[in-house]
């Protein structure tokens, strides 16, 4: 290895801290974590941590400085061929090659974004776990919207896991069930990954009186036999509210109205149509006068069952 004074870019003299702040330094920028699939930096990532580990320790830099070992930790051989330090002591177990192991957190701070990998790279077989970048976990949430604000779109705020209060816009035409993705509002990613995302789900409150059909909303109305008989203006619900429609004279059972534009916006911006599907309604069938006139009451229409083929 080459002089770490060299490796770390200090001089002789300079302070532990100035070696640490060095070492921080260049090992946020070369960490594999931070540079997949990228041979040279993972060299030079062990390069420099050799070089921090050496003169973090101030017994063996003091010894490397008088020459007593070499860059690698390895006895430097006496001239009549007794290595230094006594008894053919030698480099004390772990330290040759830069494997003598530290409190990263020492190194880098709790507060370090860096702490984290750097503790999680020192574990394992050559002092790496996984530094494949990985994507957080996706978290899942529910929303809760009525039948006009998923037609019509609408804005809330959610309460996400991490903390963070996101305002969620549902879209105009949003069915229920739909997930909106939020990204980057999961869980954190691991080694350099992206962060997960948050995904919503739009539940959708049935209308008591509306339903969706693709962009169409669809109403079934009671009248009267008096309104389908003669006529009427009455009120129906939409999705922006109630408008008056006209009950056309002689209606019956089953008729349809058509309000253009009422429905469901589809992915064009263009929104479907509303269907007002009347349903006849007596008031009170026991009713002695309406009895007494549908008795004396004579239609002149065919069986209403004759195209259906059931006599």
């Amino acid at each position: 290895m080459r002089d770490p004074y060299e490796v770390l870019g200090v001089s002789r003299a300079a302070t532990a801290d100035e070696v640490k702040i060095a070492y921080r330094k260049k090992a946020r920028t070369l960490h594999p974590d931070v540079n997949p699939n990228n041979p040279r930096a993972e060299e030079s990532f062990k390069e420099v941590t050799a070089a921090y580990d050496m003169l973090s320790d101030p017994v063996r830099r003091k010894r490397y400085d008088r020459g007593e070992i070499n860059a690698e930790g390895q006895e430097r051989a006496h001239p009549r061929g007794r290595p230094h330090g006594g008894s053919g002591g030698g480099a004390r177990p772990g330290a040759a090659g830069g494997g003598r192991a530290w409190n990263f957190d020492s190194v880098f701070g709790d507060d370090d974004l860096f702490s984290d990998i750097f503790a999680r790279a020192s574990k394992g077989p050559g002092g790496r776990q996984n530094t494949a970048p990985r994507k957080g976990a996706d978290a899942n949430y529910r929303l809760h919207v009525t039948f006009e604000e998923a037609a019509l779109g609408t804005s809330r705020t959610v309460s996400l896991t991490n903390g963070k209060r996101l305002t969620v816009k549902v879209p105009p035409g949003t069915d229920d069930a739909a997930v909106l993705r939020l990204k980057g509002q999961g869980g954190p990613g691991a080694s350099g990954g992206p962060d997960g995302d948050a995904l919503v789900e739009i539940k959708v409150k049935p209308h008591p009186v509306l339903r969706r059909e693709g962009t169409a909303v669809v109403a079934d109305i009671p009248v009267t036999l008096q309104e389908a008989v003669l006529g009427a203006k009455i009120e129906v619900p939409t999705v922006a509210g109630k408008v008056r429609v006209t009950v056309p004279q002689g209606s019956n059972g089953g008729t349809v109205l058509r309000l253009p534009g009422k429905g469901i916006p589809g992915a064009d911006g263009t929104a479907g149509d509303q269907l007002v599907r009347l349903r006849l309604v007596l008031e009170d069938p026991t009713d002695a006068k309406l009895e007494t006139f549908v008795k004396k009451w004579k239609p002149n229409g065919p069986n209403p069952r004759a195209k259906l083929d059931l006599e």
